[in-house]
């Protein structure tokens, strides 16, 4: 606490050390003052202000050398007298002001600060600075008047040349922040505001030190790097404060054209003083635009990112103050502001992003013309430059220049039309855009992915979920870049066009691009899809809500005539592959260009034929296009939403011919729209879109299967309706399928391979919906026999005659097998009743009618069996899988199943010996699917007309296979061998073949248990023998243990021969580990309880 609280204890304590500073200046007696004050209040102090500053001051003005360190600790003093005390008196502060000035002034021959000490300048700096503060608003406007210009100018040089000159970091901040006291802008929030008038008259003041203020801190802004961040932060504020006071749109409206005469006495100070007046406002923007455009190039790539906040504020000042004097600069500002908004700094992206929201918020660019057209200027000079920069930058270049782009955009707001409505301005624009989103075309890939769905039973949820994981955005490549972020700015920038902009003018210009050339197409459908979002306000992220949003009917005109152009039959059925078999079937569509009509013409053609000269590119090409429009559709239907609806007349069935078609993609985004289709519309699922659609869908089908060229693509249609659909579907489009059996009842040599992609995907919707359920009754049925037979069998006591009896029947069958008994009238008829047995039922059948799915399945294979000699190869491979759908749908009703079995017998047969491999393969797998509905029906026919075969060529390719490297697992007889023995043990079960049968089956296959055998193969053949354990388990263990028995069998009693088995004691060989690994199956099969045999025996 102070020792001296009132001004008289304080003089008295005072006044012997101030008389004793006025004698002798030394730095003991500033010292001893100094420890005085301590004791002092600051009550008494500030009465005894002037009194105490005086031997101060007059050690300051004493004439000759004086030394630093005294210079110094006296300035220091009167800083801490200033600290505390204020100053009430004009003629102190100038007083003061130019003393303290003068502690740094140079010498009058250098207009450089006098060599002084680093500790003094920075005292002095300080001392100035507490001047300011200390001083009361109404004195400190002493200062600035025109009287006191000369020692305004004469501080600022001063504190100009420090900031600049002084290499310490210290000096130069200290300077600076003391500069912008000076300019009356401090950072503190105790000052006085200035009112109108005042500001106006400092303006008015500083206007005379602006050339020098700003050029000086632009060389301390963009000077060497070295010198810190602070520096810098410093001087661009200070210079954006000076510039906004003395070039303020406010102050320069005020200022009158000629400039005011002031009295005689002050002619010379007027001499110094600016005219603020139009011409020196126009010479001054563009003296500062130079100066600004060179700070924003160094300070929006300076490394620290205080920097580039601070450039962030500067643009924000001016633009707030300076919008009208300083337009021409804002070309430079805006852009370094657009360009902070991806910076790498989150501070500084957060404050660029509130900037910009204030700008448009306070329609700082809608209200000033001037602006608005420096931002289009812009805009154009960009636009041009886009595509060279595009092509030349790397991906963070792209990115940034892109995000100037859509700043560009976004700060024009509604005011974009100014851009739109130009000719050249719009040209300009759309053009870069369309090289921009060029796209890469070279991925062979893309055409080479095939839809094989089709050959598949898979339901409707699982490729739904496959459409939704993968249809929804497919990944675009493009020509010029490669990162995502720089695909969402273009989209972001056709959107906030599409918000923004005239809507009708938009599309018409693009839709023109679009047709212009096939070379735009792509890109000008993106960007017809973005623009359709961003009007609908989907996704789209702007600074300001637009004037007027456009009403529901604008959007839907302006999306049926896209869409009436999407879905032209120029653009919509591209080549998309060479397939051989769609060249033959639809010359029509192929010689007419891109028309879907027999001898139609296209308006706008891309490819002239389907000659085999057209590329993977072209096909390439023509596949992004159509998935390109198939997420234009998904788009619509987002921004329509339930409106939609009613343009799914027009929509929904080219939709579903692209979900049908054979290249992957487009399958995938087809299925994709499908499923927006339905969020848009309010469906809950697309089986609920295509059964509430299924009456025009299937009048559509039915039309153009009359229509050769429209075959393929309806087809498509019915196949995606089935797939999605359920069993509801069916009385829809059974009358569909009864045209299509006629008409290949008359045709069957024009367009076979259509309609049997027809049948093929009736027949799997027909197993999807009523195969598996049937089978799945059946097989328990069978499971349940089964085990009933052997739970009965296990609980019998076996009795003498029992046992006698059946070994009688074992001889008499044996004999009957090899033929022994002179009657083989009996063989005939055992083979004559298969035949008729389903005779005698017949009526019993009439009475109980077949459901109309059997009836259908039952029809499609009576075609079946007339089409498998068919000469083409893919018709036999399509019929043979029809076929197997037909068998597996006809199942439950075997009365008219084995009939057909019968029919089809003598075609099947033909395909497995005397076909290519191919279709021998496919035919082998339709034998097994009938060998398992049909059982020992086929018993007989398969013995003496397919297995010799089967077994001989299963021997002859054993030698080639165990001597065969990796690549033979590639080859077409490999998987031959493969099916033959995978399926060929389940035959034998199935068709309860004889002793003899399956002693060839064994022998035929016995011989792939080597190790020397692919390892696939072995396992094939494992199972073969797995399945004659089940049959006869007593022959396999016999014939295995023949190879190796690892296991000497003691005869019960002496009188009993010992057991000789051709495999004991034999060496390890190539057949041992896969032998002894069957035994031991055996053995396990046997130990366990005859329900688990029963259930393993079951058919899978």
């Amino acid at each position: 606490m102070a020792v001296f609280d009132t001004p008289q204890e304080a003089f008295g304590a005072l006044r012997p050390v101030c008389v004793q500073l006025t004698r002798a200046q030394t730095m003991e007696n500033v010292a001893r003052l100094q420890a005085h004050l301590a004791a002092v209040s600051t009550s008494a102090l500030q009465e005894l202000q002037e009194y105490v500053l005086f031997p101060l001051r007059f050690a300051l003005k004493v004439p000759g050398p004086k030394q630093e360190r005294l210079v110094q600790s006296v300035v220091r003093c009167i800083s801490s007298v200033l600290a505390v005390t204020c100053v009430k008196k004009r003629e102190l502060l100038q007083e003061l002001f130019s003393e303290l000035c003068t502690c740094l002034s140079p010498p009058s021959s250098s207009s450089k600060p006098a060599a002084r000490s680093e500790e003094l300048k920075l005292a002095v700096i300080q001392a100035l600075h507490t001047l300011m503060h200390s001083t009361y608003g109404d004195v400190i406007l002493s200062l600035y008047q025109p009287s006191t210009l000369p020692l305004l100018g004469f501080a600022v040089s001063l504190l100009l040349g420090l900031a600049e000159q002084e290499k310490a970091k210290q000096i130069k901040i200290s300077a600076l922040k003391c500069l912008q006291v000076l300019v009356l802008q401090c950072d503190c929030q105790g000052h006085r505001h200035l009112d109108e008038d005042e500001a106006q008259q400092c303006g008015d003041l500083f206007a005379s030190f602006l050339p020098g203020i700003s050029i000086t801190l632009s060389r301390v802004i963009t000077g060497d790097i070295k010198q810190g961040h602070k520096p810098t932060v410093s001087a661009i504020r200070l210079f954006y404060l000076i510039v906004g006071l003395v070039m303020a749109d406010t102050q320069l409206a005020r200022i009158p054209k000629n400039k005011e005469k002031l009295p005689v006495e002050q002619s010379r100070i007027s001499e110094l003083m600016v005219h603020r007046g139009p011409d020196w406002s126009k010479s001054t923007a563009e003296k500062l635009s130079l100066l600004l455009h060179k700070m924003v190039e160094f300070s929006s790539v300076h490394p620290h990112w205080k920097v580039r906040l601070e450039l962030v504020e500067l643009v924000h000042h001016l633009l707030r103050n300076c919008s009208q004097s300083l337009v021409g600069s804002f070309s430079h500002l805006l852009k370094a502001l657009v360009g902070l908004v991806n910076d790498e700094n989150s501070e500084v992206q957060s404050r660029c992003n509130e900037v910009l929201q204030g700008i448009a918020e306070q329609r700082v660019v809608t209200q000033n013309r001037a602006l608005a057209d420096v931002l289009s200027e812009n805009l154009h000079s960009l636009a041009t430059a886009l595509p060279r920069l595009m092509n030349s930058q790397d991906d963070t270049g792209k990115v940034s220049t892109l995000s100037l782009l859509l700043g560009y955009l976004k700060l024009l707001g509604p005011k974009i039309n100014i851009v739109l409505n130009s000719i050249s301005h719009l040209h300009r624009l759309s053009k870069a855009l369309m090289q921009v989103l060029e796209l890469d075309v070279t991925d062979v890939k893309i055409v080479e992915d095939r839809r094989w769905g089709c050959e598949s039973t898979c339901g409707p949820s699982g490729s739904l979920q496959h459409a939704m994981l993968k249809g929804r955005c497919q990944k675009k490549y493009f020509r010029f870049f490669t990162e995502e972020k720089v695909f969402q700015l273009l989209q972001q920038v056709c959107r906030v066009l599409g918000y923004y902009g005239n809507l009708y003018l938009l599309v018409d210009h693009f839709m023109g691009l679009y047709s212009e050339s096939g070379m735009y197409r792509k890109q000008a459908a993106m960007a017809l899809n973005e623009l359709i979002a961003g009007a609908a306000g989907l996704g789209v992220d702007v600074l300001q809500e637009r004037e007027v949003s456009p009403n529901m009917d604008d959007l839907k005109g302006s999306i049926m005539s896209i869409l009436d152009e999407y879905t032209d039959q120029a653009n919509w059925y591209l080549i998309t592959s060479i397939d051989t078999e769609e060249i033959i079937h639809e010359p029509s569509v192929q010689h007419s260009g891109l028309s879907a009509h027999p001898g139609g013409t296209c308006s706008s053609v891309l490819l002239p034929s389907a000659e085999p000269h057209v590329t993977t590119h072209i096909m390439n090409s023509n596949i992004w296009q159509i998935c390109i429009q198939l997420e234009g559709v998904g788009c619509f239907a987002a921004v329509l939403g339930k409106e939609f609806r009613l343009l799914l007349l027009s929509a929904l069935y080219p939709v579903l011919e692209k979900a049908g078609d054979k290249t992957l993609l487009i399958s995938e985004t087809a299925l994709g729209t499908l499923v927006d289709i339905c969020e848009a519309c309010g469906y809950d699922s697309v089986q609920c879109l295509i059964n509430e659609n299924s009456d025009y869908l299937v009048n559509g089908i039915s039309l153009n299967l009359r229509q050769l060229a429209h075959q393929p693509h309806a087809s498509q249609v019915l196949d995606m309706m089935l797939r999605h659909s359920d069993a509801s579907l069916l009385p829809l489009v059974e009358d569909v399928i009864q045209d299509v059996l006629s008409t290949l009842d008359q045709s069957y040599n024009n367009q076979t391979s259509t309609f049997l992609r027809v049948l093929h995907s009736v027949m799997t919707a027909l197993v999807q919906w009523f195969g598996s359920s049937c089978g799945e009754e059946h097989q328990q049925r069978q499971t349940a026999e089964w085990r009933s037979r052997t739970l009965s069998q296990g609980q019998q006591v076996v009795t003498r005659q029992e046992v006698e009896q059946f070994f009688l029947d074992y001889v008499r069958q044996k004999q009957i097998a090899e033929g022994n008994l002179p009657d083989t009238g009996n063989e005939e008829a055992d083979e004559i009743p298969p035949l008729a047995k389903p005779e005698p039922n017949s009526d019993t059948e009439g009475e109980t009618p077949l459901p109309s799915h059997a009836q259908l399945a039952k029809d499609v294979m009576e075609r079946c069996i007339h089409l498998l000699s068919d000469g083409n190869l893919r018709v036999r491979l399509k019929v043979l899988d029809v076929l197997e759908l037909c068998v597996t749908v006809l199942h439950p009703h075997g009365n008219h199943l084995l009939p057909m079995a019968h029919r089809v017998w003598p075609a099947l047969v033909t395909r497995l010996i005397s076909d290519d491999p191919l279709a021998v393969l496919r035919a082998f797998k339709v034998l097994c699917t009938l060998a398992q509905k049909c059982g020992d029906f086929l018993r007989q026919r398969f013995s003496k007309d397919v297995l010799p075969k089967l077994t001989s060529s299963l021997l002859s390719q054993a030698p080639a296979s165990a001597r065969a490297g990796p690549v033979y697992s590639h080859t077409l007889a490999f998987k031959l061998q493969l099916a033959v023995l995978e399926g060929l043990g389940s035959l034998c079960e199935k068709l309860d073949m004889g002793e003899n049968d399956l002693n060839k089956v064994a022998d035929a296959c016995l011989i792939y248990l080597s190790a020397k055998q692919p390892t696939k193969l072995q396992e094939a053949a494992q199972s073969v023998f797995l399945h004659l354990m089940h049959v006869d388990p007593d022959s396999t263990w016999l014939l295995l243990n023949e190879v190796c028995c690892p296991h000497q069998y003691e005869p019960p009693h002496i009188s009993l021969r010992p057991v000789k088995l051709s495999g004991m004691g034999r060496q390890r060989n190539e057949f041992t580990d896969n032998v002894l690994l069957l035994l031991e199956r055996l053995k396990q099969q046997e130990s366990a309880p005859p329900w688990a045999g029963a259930q393993e025996a079951s058919p899978p």
